[in-house]
């Protein structure tokens, strides 16, 4: 009967063991969530913020009346080739002024 006695004490000590622990885990779980929750919280705060301290982004503004819209680049090129195959323009001349359009 002793065996029998000592192997239901360490059962009941595992058994407590083991409860003990999960109540343990379940409250470190929720202590962690409850953090987690407030850092998520805060930097979405500070995220709203910086956001909102930014001016919105407007759109470009056209240019004042007066004043000539800006030159069409891929018009420009056409044109160029044009010139070029009259025999106006150079190979060389062409290549620089379509670099001057292109902007390199």
């Amino acid at each position: 009967m002793g065996l029998l006695r000592g192997v239901a004490r360490t059962a009941v000590i595992s058994g407590t063991a083991t409860a003990v622990s999960g109540r343990v885990q379940r409250r470190q779980a929720g202590k962690f969530a409850e953090r987690d929750a407030a850092t998520a919280a805060e930097r979405q705060r500070a995220f709203d913020q910086q956001f909102a301290a930014q001016p919105a982004q407007q759109a470009p503004q056209a240019p004042p009346p007066g004043y000539p819209p800006p030159p069409d680049p891929i018009q420009q090129l056409k044109d160029l080739a044009t010139l070029k195959a009259q025999g106006i323009l150079t190979e060389e001349e062409f290549a620089a002024q379509k670099a001057r359009v292109l902007g390199g």
